[in-house]
């Protein structure tokens, strides 16, 4: 079975504007999910996987408002 490429035909969203808008929400997301992994971390009482959990949440959350600051420049720009 071949995979099909969306280029906005099926959604009406060209793949470059679907990738930032998924990465967006999946960098919030894995910074949500993130916040569960620490505190499992912490129950247990392992510093080392606290701190490699935050810095990827601190990451994640990173990305997130990257991503958001780029989608809002460019919805901005779209209706100039």
């Amino acid at each position: 079975m071949t995979k099909q490429q969306e280029t906005g035909t099926i959604t009406g969203t060209r793949d470059k504007d679907y990738n930032l808008i998924w990465f967006v929400e999946a960098s919030l997301e894995n910074a949500l999910r993130l916040d569960t992994f620490i505190q499992d971390a912490e129950r247990a009482g392992d510093t080392e996987l606290v701190e490699f959990f935050r810095k990827a949440q601190a990451d994640s959350r990173k990305g997130g408002r990257m991503g958001k600051e780029l989608l809002a420049n460019r919805l901005a720009q779209s209706n100039m």
